[in-house]
């Protein structure tokens, strides 16, 4: 009679604190930052994608400004200005107190786009330019299904005008240290937090709320977007449901670390105002 009690609590709470994980994933309706190029339609190759980000970072090397390209099925129900002043306030693009960023949006599904500019470039990039840049540069490509071209096109005419304006030299670069580490606290805490909770309602709904918990503080603490995020709720899960389970238990002979060009870059916490234009093709 005990057990059978404890066993409707433990599922109980369970499941009450997998709908607050749940809830928290929710929250984060914009993607997070992690790189300059994310592509939530999987519209670019794997080829394009390394070119744009690289083309991207060489140009914020050089000048300091951090230009970023995101690509989503849609923005709806808001509207895609509505949701681009979002993106800029959560990932704030461009130097602070330089204001110096700029992001491209385009919502594939809904056939619009649109041009965030931070306020340090309001001056050389103007709505009215913006407007052009869109209209006269990458709307033309996206009428022929060429996304690439358009967005490559666009964001080297962006940087031709950005290249005009006086602005102050480009910081060191920073390395990411603090993030790796970052990622390796998220991780084993995401691994005793399974443990613990394993204990207290199951080894697999146990290791399902670790798992979504690290993936939610993961995108919230580092900035990844949504699917490196569900990599590391995924690995915690996996460890906590198997190792836990007892037995020969689980292993493996590899070590975690590796290159990950996009993984640590974010915004230099530059504001935006509003300025830009949006379009459609």
């Amino acid at each position: 009679m005990l057990s059978a009690i404890f066993s409707r609590t433990r599922y109980g709470l369970g499941f009450f604190l997998l709908l607050f994980c749940l809830k928290i994933w929710a929250v984060v309706g914009v993607p997070e930052l992690s790189r300059r190029v994310t592509d939530l339609t999987a519209t670019l190759s794997a080829e394009q994608v390394t070119a744009l980000e690289n083309k991207l970072a060489a140009f914020e090397t050089q000048k300091g400004s951090q230009i970023a390209v995101l690509i989503v099925p849609t923005t709806g129900p808001k509207d895609i200005a509505e949701f681009g002043i979002e993106v800029a306030d959560l990932w704030q693009i461009g130097r602070k107190g330089v204001d110096d960023g700029v992001i491209l949006i385009v919502a594939k599904d809904d056939r619009k786009l649109r041009l965030e500019v931070g306020y340090g470039l309001e001056g050389v990039i103007p709505d009215a330019v913006a407007k052009r840049v869109i209209a006269e540069t990458i709307t033309p490509y996206f009428k022929d299904g060429d996304y690439a071209g358009g967005i490559d096109a666009g964001v080297m005419q962006l940087m031709t005008l950005i290249e005009g304006e006086a602005l102050p030299s480009p910081p060191e670069n920073k390395n990411g240290s603090q993030n790796e580490a970052a990622f390796m606290v998220i991780l084993f805490g995401g691994l005793i937090a399974g443990f613990m909770l394993s204990a207290m309602t199951g080894r697999v709904m146990g290791g399902m709320l670790a798992g979504l918990g690290s993936g939610a503080v993961a995108a919230l603490v580092l900035g990844l977007a949504f699917l490196p995020a569900l990599f590391i709720g995924v690995m915690v899960f996996f460890i906590v449901a198997v190792r836990h389970a007892g037995g020969r238990g689980w292993s493996s002979g590899g070590g975690f670390g590796g290159s990950s060009s996009g993984s640590s870059w974010s915004g230099g916490g530059g504001g935006f105002g509003g300025g830009g234009a949006s379009g459609s093709w």
